[in-house]
C-alpha cells in the first residue's frame, strides 16, 4: 500500500455522511502531496527525529498517517448535526437575542423576568444619561468656545476691519490705489523697446481703411465706373450719404412735431427727449399682454350686457388708459355718457381724459345732466384759468345749490374780504346749521358785529361748544379777560341743558389750542381749564389724576395749561406740599423769578412744616443774589421749624458759600447745644468749617467728641483719617481708618481710603490684602472690585494678566454692573473693544457708564457725530456725574464749536453735578472750596489724562 493510499480516511458506515472538514487532519500529513505538489519542509515541520512522508522505515515498509476510527468519525457527525441544528433550526430561535444568542446562550435560560429586568437597566441608563446631558453639553459647548478662543478663524480676527468698510465712501473706494505687480515672473525678462511706425506707413494704413460716402455716377454710354466707385448717369451728379442721413433726421423731426398733440402748449411727445422716453419704456410682457386682453373680453361683455351701469364704462376706459389707448379710452366715455348721463363719476373721468376746453365743454354737458351735482361744478371751476372765471362757475353753482357748504366756502376762498363778508352773510341763511360759517363770518366783523353774529349763531346751533369758546377768546383778544371765567361758566350751564354731553379731553385740547394761539389766550385757557378739569373724576382719584395730566401737558409743550391744572389742584389741596414742590419746579423752568417766588411765598405760608419748600424758597433768593431775603426766610423757617437739621445746614450753607465762616461756626455752635438739632452731620459741618479756617486741633477735637457721640457715623472716622494722613501722620490715619472699618464694616468709603491709604505708602500688598478682606465682608460690590482691578493694574503694568483675571471674576460677581462694564471695554485691547462694548450693551443697556464708554470709543475712531449724540445720551441718563460732563466738554473742545461748548457748559452749571470719582477728588479738595462749577470742570478736564484714581 502506498502512502497515498493510507493516508486516505476509512469509508464511513453505511447511512452516515462524514464532514471531512471537521475531521483533524492525520499524522505528518502534507496537502496536495497525492497529487504531486512539491513543497518545503522545515525542521519545524517534521521535528528533529520525524521521518519525511514515503520514507522507509526501519521495517522496509513507508511509514503514513493512521487512518481515523469508527469511534472519530460517528464523534465528528455527531459535531456537525449539533452545529447544523444550532444555527439552522428555527424552532430553537430565540425570541429576545435570536440566533445571536452568543457563546453562553445554551448554558441558561432567559425568561420576561430577565428582559423585565434588561428594560429597567436600560431605563436608568436612559435617564443618568439625561442628567448628564446637560453637563455633557455645557461642558462641551465651553470647551468649543474655548477652542475658538485660542483658535479664532481668519474672518474673526478681521472682523472689527471688515466692519469699517461698510463706512468707506464710493469715492473712497474708487481711490484706493492698485497693488501693481510684484511678482518675480517677469522680473528677468529683458525689456521691451517700442518704435513709433513712420508717417508712410500710417497713411497707407489710413488711405486702405477709408471709406467714402458718395457715390459717383456717370453719363457716359459705356457703362464704366468712374474713380469714385459710383455709376455714370446722364446728369454726371453724385448722391452723399451722409447728406441722407441728415435728410432722413430732418423727417424724424418733422414726424416728431406732427405727432406732438398740443393740449394748452403741452406736448405728448418730447422731441428732445424721444429716445430717453423709449428707453425708459416699460415693455409688457406676454402675460400682462395677455391679462389686458382678457379684461378687455370681460368689460367689453359688460358694457355690452349693462350699457346702462356707469362703472364698467369707467374701467373699460382706464384699462385703454393703462395699455396706452387714449383715443379708445376717450371713445369709451363718450359712448358711456351718452347711456349713463346721470353718473357723476363717468363725467369726472371723461373730462379728466381732456384737455381743458374740452374738459370744460364735457363738464358743460354733465352740469346740464345733472345740475345738483356739486362735484362737477367744482371740477369745472377748477378747470377755469382765472380766479373772476372761477368765481363765475361757482355763483352759477349757488344759484343751483344754495345749501351746498363746499360751494359756499369755495367762492369765498376766491374773493377779497368785503365781498367775503356778503357772502357768508348769506351763506349763514341758507346754511344756518354749519358752524364754521357761522365762525368764518364772526372772524371778518368787527368787534360789535362779531357779537352779534355768535349770538344769533348760538340761537341756530345751541348745542355747538366752539361758539362759546370763540366767544370767549374774543372777549380776551379785547382786553376783556374779566369776563371770559363768567362766559365758559355760562357755556357749560347751556350745554348741559340742551343734553350736551362735556367731553373733558376734548375741552382740554381747546385750552392748549387757546394757549398756543398768536398772541396767547391765558385766560380762555385757565377758565376753559377751572370749568372741566374735575368733571368725570372720582374724589379720591382727583389728586393723582390731576398731577398725570399736568405731567402729559409739559410733555407736549403746554406749560399755561399745565399751570393751570396745577393751579386748580393746589385750590382744591392746599396743604399738600408735593403739589407746590411740582408747582414750584414748573415756574422754575419755564416761569419768571417773580412768579417763583410769589409761589414759594404761598406754598410755605399753607404748608409751614414743608422744610423742602423753605429750602427751595430760601435757595432762589441766594441765587438771585439776594442774600438777606434768604436770611429772613430762613429765620421764618426757623421758628415754624426749630428742630429742623436741613434748615439749620442751610442756613450754615448760605454763610458758608458767602465766605462768612465765623457766621456758619456760630450757627452750628448754636445747633450742636440744641439737643434736636445735634445730629452727626451738624457735627461733620462744623468740623469742615475749623478745615475751612484751617484750625487742625479745633478740627482734630470735634471729630474725636463726635466719634464718641455717634460711633458708627462712618464719615467722621474718614474724615480724622484724612486729616492724619494731610498732616503726614501715616501711623495715625492707618490707626483711624482702622477703628472706622471695625465700627462701620460695610463702609465702603472707608475700606477704599485705607486701601489708597497703602498705596501712596507703597506698600501694593497691603492695599491688595485690605481690598481682598473689603470684597469677603461687602460682597458683590462693584466699587471695591474696581479699586482692586486698578490697584493690580497700577501693580502689573498695562495689560496685566492678573488685572484680567480679576476683572473677569468681578464681572462673574456683578454681572450688571455698567461701571465694571465700562473698565473692561477701557482695558480690552483696541481690537477688541467693539465687541467687548457690544456685549456690555446687551448685560446693561441703559447705564451711564456704558454709554460713556461707547461715546469714548466713537471719540477715538473719530466718528464725531456719533461720539456727541452717546455723550449726550450719557450726561443726560446721569446729569449728577460731574465726570460724564467733563468728558463731553473735553470732546466738544478738540471737535466741537465754540457754540456747542458753551451749550455745554450752560446744561453743566445747570445741572449741578455733585458726584464722580473725578469730580468729588477735585471738588472735596479743600483747596478748590468756594470753587464755580466751571470752574471745577475745567479741572476735571485736566484730570481725565491722568491715571483713574483707586
Amino acid at each position: 500500500m502506498t502512502s497515498v493510499q493510507r493516508a486516505m480516511p476509512v469509508a464511513a458506515p453505511p447511512g452516515v455522511k462524514v464532514d471531512f472538514n471537521s475531521v483533524p487532519a492525520p499524522a505528518n500529513y502534507v496537502p496536495g502531496l497525492g497529487r504531486g505538489a512539491t513543497g518545503f519542509t522545515t525542521r519545524s515541520d517534521i521535528g528533529p527525529a520525524r521521518m519525511a512522508p514515503g520514507m522507509p522505515s526501519e521495517g522496509g515498509e513507508q511509514a503514513g498517517p493512521a487512518p481515523p476510527s469508527q469511534a472519530q468519525l460517528a464523534q465528528a457527525q455527531r459535531n456537525k448535526e449539533e452545529n447544523e441544528d444550532t444555527t439552522l433550526d428555527d424552532s430553537k430561535f430565540d425570541e429576545f437575542m435570536g440566533n445571536d444568542a452568543g457563546a453562553l446562550a445554551n448554558t441558561g435560560e432567559y425568561d420576561q423576568d430577565d428582559k423585565d429586568a434588561d428594560d429597567v437597566w436600560a431605563q436608568i441608563d436612559s435617564h443618568m444619561d439625561n442628567r448628564r446631558r446637560e453637563r455633557r453639553e455645557s461642558r462641551l459647548k465651553d470647551e468649543i468656545e474655548k477652542y475658538r478662543i485660542e483658535n479664532p478663524k481668519i474672518t474673526e480676527q478681521f472682523a472689527d476691519i471688515k466692519r469699517k468698510l461698510a463706512e468707506i465712501s464710493n469715492d473712497e473706494w474708487e481711490g484706493i490705489p492698485d497693488i501693481g505687480d510684484y511678482s518675480m515672473k517677469n522680473k528677468n525678462k529683458r525689456p521691451q523697446f517700442y518704435s513709433p511706425a513712420p508717417d508712410s506707413l500710417l497713411a497707407t494704413a489710413a488711405a486702405r481703411n477709408e471709406k467714402d460716402t458718395s457715390i459717383g455716377i456717370s453719363s457716359s454710354l459705356d457703362g464704366l465706373k468712374t474713380p469714385a466707385g459710383g455709376l455714370e448717369t446722364p446728369g454726371g451728379a453724385t448722391t452723399n450719404l451722409t447728406e441722407i442721413g441728415k435728410g432722413r433726421r430732418t423727417v424724424i423731426g418733422l414726424n416728431l412735431d406732427r405727432m406732438a398733440d398740443s393740449v394748452n402748449g403741452q406736448t405728448v411727445v418730447d422731441p428732445k427727449g424721444y429716445l430717453t422716453d423709449l428707453k425708459s419704456m416699460k415693455l409688457s410682457s406676454d402675460a400682462e399682454i395677455g391679462d389686458i386682453k382678457r379684461a378687455r373680453t370681460l368689460l367689453k361683455s359688460v358694457t355690452n350686457t349693462n350699457p346702462k351701469h356707469a362703472p364698467g364704462w369707467v374701467a373699460a376706459a382706464r384699462l385703454e388708459e393703462l395699455a396706452g389707448k387714449l383715443a379708445e379710452a376717450r371713445q369709451l366715455l363718450q359712448r358711456g355718457c351718452e347711456l349713463c348721463p346721470t353718473s357723476e363719476d363717468i363725467w369726472l373721468e371723461s373730462a379728466r381724459l381732456q384737455s381743458p376746453e374740452n374738459g370744460r365743454a364735457i363738464l358743460a354737458r354733465g352740469v346740464a345732466a345733472i345740475p345738483t351735482s356739486v362735484k362737477l361744478w367744482l371740477q369745472a371751476s377748477r378747470l377755469e384759468a382765472d380766479d373772476r372765471s372761477k368765481s363765475r362757475v361757482l355763483r352759477k353753482a349757488l344759484e343751483k345749490i344754495p345749501t351746498s357748504v363746499r360751494l359756499w366756502k369755495a367762492a369765498v376762498e376766491l374773493v377779497n374780504e368785503d365781498d367775503a363778508r356778503i357772502m357768508l352773510n348769506r351763506a349763514v341763511e341758507c346754511c344756518p346749521q354749519h358752524t364754521e360759517l357761522w365762525l368764518a363770518l364772526a372772524r371778518l366783523e368787527s368787534y360789535e358785529n362779531s357779537k352779534k353774529v355768535l349770538n344769533r349763531a348760538r340761537q341756530a346751533i345751541p348745542t355747538e361748544p366752539a361758539i362759546w369758546i370763540t366767544a370767549a377768546k374774543l372777549e380776551e383778544a379785547q382786553g376783556n379777560a374779566h369776563r371770559v371765567v363768567k362766559l365758559i361758566e355760562n357755556a357749560i350751564k347751556s350745554l348741559a341743558n340742551n343734553s350736551v354731553v362735556i367731553d373733558r379731553d376734548s375741552w382740554l385740547k381747546e385750552a392748549e389750542g387757546a394757549e398756543r394761539s398768536q398772541p396767547p389766550l391765558v385766560a380762555t385757557c385757565h377758565a376753559i381749564v377751572a370749568a372741566v378739569i374735575g368733571l368725570g373724576i372720582e374724589d379720591m382719584d382727583r389728586k393723582r389724576t390731576w398731577v398725570a395730566d399736568a405731567e402729559e401737558m409739559q410733555k407736549r409743550g403746554s406749560i399755561e395749561t399745565a399751570r393751570a391744572i396745577l393751579a386748580h389742584a393746589r385750590d382744591t389741596f392746599k396743604t399738600k406740599k408735593g403739589l407746590w414742590r411740582r408747582s414750584a419746579q414748573l415756574e422754575k423752568a419755564h416761569g419768571t423769578h417773580e412768579s417763583l417766588d410769589a409761589l414759594l411765598r404761598d406754598a410755605v405760608k399753607y404748608c409751614p412744616q414743608a422744610e423742602v419748600l423753605w429750602l427751595m424758597a430760601a435757595k432762589e433768593q441766594w441765587l438771585g443774589g439776594h442774600v438777606d431775603v434768604a436770611r429772613e426766610i430762613l429765620s421764618a423757617a426757623f421758628a415754624a421749624n426749630p428742630d429742623s437739621e436741613g434748615i439749620w445746614l442751610a442756613a450754615f450753607k448760605l454763610e458758608f458759600e458767602n465766605r462768612e465762616p465765623e457766621r456758619a461756626r456760630a450757627l452750628l455752635a448754636r445747633a450742636r447745644d440744641n439737643p434736636a438739632a445735634s445730629t452727626p452731620r451738624v457735627w461733620m459741618k462744623s468740623a469742615v468749617v475749623e478745615r475751612e479756617l484751617g484750625d487742625h486741633a479745633a478740627e482734630r477735637r470735634l471729630l474725636l467728641e463726635a466719634m464718641t457721640r455717634f460711633p458708627d457715623f462712618d464719615k467722621l472716622h474718614l474724615m480724622l483719617g484724612q486729616l492724619e494722613e494731610r498732616q503726614n501722620n501715616l501711623e495715625a490715619a492707618r490707626q483711624a481708618f482702622q477703628s472706622g472699618r471695625a465700627r462701620c464694616m460695610h463702609s465702603i468709603a472707608l475700606w477704599r481710603a485705607a486701601a489708597t491709604l497703602e498705596w501712596k505708602a507703597n506698600s501694593g500688598s497691603r492695599a491688595r490684602a485690605l481690598l481682598e478682606q473689603a470684597r469677603l465682608k461687602n460682597a458683590a460690590n462693584e466699587h471695591l472690585w474696581l479699586a482692586a482691578v486698578r490697584t493690580e493694574q497700577q501693580l502689573g503694568g498695562a495689560g496685566s494678566k492678573g488685572a484680567d483675571a480679576l476683572m473677569a471674576r468681578a464681572l462673574q460677581e456683578c454681572p450688571t454692573s455698567g461701571l465694571l462694564w465700562a473698565e473692561a471695554v477701557a482695558m480690552a485691547p483696541r481690537p477688541q473693544r467693539r465687541n467687548k462694548s457690544v456685549d456690555a450693551l446687551k448685560r446693561c443697556n441703559d447705564d451711564p457708564h456704558i454709554i460713556a464708554a461707547v461715546a469714548q470709543l466713537f471719540w477715538n475712531d473719530r466718528k464725531v457725530d456719533k461720539a456727541r449724540s452717546w455723550f449726550n445720551r450719557s450726561v443726560t441718563l446721569a446729569a449728577d456725574l460731574g465726570d460724564f460732563w467733563a468728558q463731553y466738554y473735553k470732546f466738544e473742545v478738540q471737535h466741537g464749536t465754540p457754540e456747542q461748548q458753551q451749550a455745554v457748559v450752560a446744561r453743566c452749571v445747570a445741572a449741578e453735578p455733585h458726584h464722580g470719582e473725578r469730580w468729588q477728588r477735585i471738588s472735596k479738595n479743600p483747596v478748590n472750596a468756594h470753587m464755580p462749577v466751571m470752574d471745577i470742570l475745567d479741572l476735571v478736564v485736566r484730570d481725565l489724562d491722568r491715571p483713574a484714581p483707586v
